[in-house]
């Protein structure tokens, strides 16, 4: 008996807080697949570090066998700097001093992954007016793109996505979400071959040292936004259109960005994602609650007024004694 007490507690609490114990299970689950990215990148990384670092030191140690006059602690202070420049987008090599990290196209590039939030990193201001510029401008840009991305998507979905399903669903009596999912499907597959598939081609016949999978994981680091910087367009050698190649990489970023977000906004428009996304929200407070409310408001209120009519009918004698009035004549001030 007892034991049916606590199950049927247990049962009642769980239900009454149903969404709390959904977003709980829904953050153990994040924290559980970041540790799991965790251990599959450091199982597959880590073997690929340590033989680089062996090769690395191999190589450091046949330099100065072969160049005795150079001692270890100099050559070291040489690479410290020569990395340190690297990591600003500055290479010593002598076959890579033909580009500039600060012409007008590449700045422009660099501007947009500024605002896009994309950021490879290939290049950094050197200056501290140009770092505190970078500051300010992202401070202000940032929002004015999401201002700008919100608007132009918005537009977008009218065209690309509503009126298509409501047009189907109207005219050809389809369910409208049957439509819908068919429709982000199609839409998703129409993305991926024409800002992923096909782009990977390109940058794969371009790109001297990429090959189709390197491409690929370019176009999808770079219009995730991630931009983890290993892999840049247009940094190779004596390479042919540069400032035209690095413009229309400027413009493929920012039209794959927008189809990027249409197609994240059509499936969100789901109403399987949708019932989804409610289960780890909030509750809000249903409007036939309130009319509940109001309701049992509104009873109160008429039971407390006949309980005061039937108090009044009750009473044997009037506070005031009013006389009744047979015509308007009989009012002694009309008299």
């Amino acid at each position: 008996m007892l034991q049916s007490l606590a199950s049927n507690s247990c049962v009642r609490l769980i239900q009454s807080h149903k969404s709390t114990w959904y977003f709980v299970s829904l953050v153990l689950g994040y924290l559980l697949y970041l540790i799991f990215g965790a251990v599959v990148f450091s199982s597959v990384e880590l073997p690929y570090e340590d033989a680089l670092r062996q090769d690395l030191r191999a190589i450091k140690k046949q330099f100065l066998l072969e160049n005795e006059c150079l001692s270890e602690e100099r050559l070291e202070r040489f690479l410290k700097k020569a990395l340190e420049a690297s990591n600003y987008g500055v290479s010593i090599l002598n076959n890579a001093s033909v580009n500039w990290n600060w012409d007008f196209t590449s700045a422009l590039f660099f501007a947009s992954t500024v605002l896009s939030t994309t950021g490879y990193g290939h290049t950094a201001p050197l200056s501290d007016g140009g770092k505190a510029f970078c500051i300010i401008y992202s401070v202000i840009g940032i929002p004015f793109t999401l201002l700008f991305l919100t608007a132009v998507v918005q537009r977008i979905m009218v065209f690309s996505t509503r009126r298509p399903i409501n047009y189907i669903h109207t005219h050809w009596g389809l369910s409208k979400p049957l439509v819908a999912i068919v429709h982000a499907t199609l839409l998703a597959l129409l993305a991926v071959s024409c800002f992923f598939l096909i782009p990977a081609a390109i940058f794969s016949a371009l790109e001297e040292n990429w090959n189709f999978l390197e491409s690929f994981y370019f176009c999808f680091i770079s219009l995730s936004t991630i931009g983890l910087g290993d892999y840049v367009p247009g940094e190779a050698v004596n390479q042919k259109f540069r400032e035209l190649y690095k413009v229309g990489i400027t413009v493929y970023l920012i039209l794959g960005l927008i189809v990027m977000l249409v197609v994240l906004e059509t499936f969100c428009e789901l109403q399987q994602l949708k019932q989804l996304r409610k289960m780890f929200y909030l509750k809000k407070e249903k409007p036939q609650d309130r009319l509940a409310i109001l309701e049992h408001d509104h009873l109160s209120f008429t039971t407390v007024s006949k309980r005061s009519v039937v108090h009044g009918d009750n009473k044997t004698q009037p506070f005031v004694s009013v006389q009744t009035l047979g015509s308007p004549n009989d009012d002694p001030l009309i008299q």
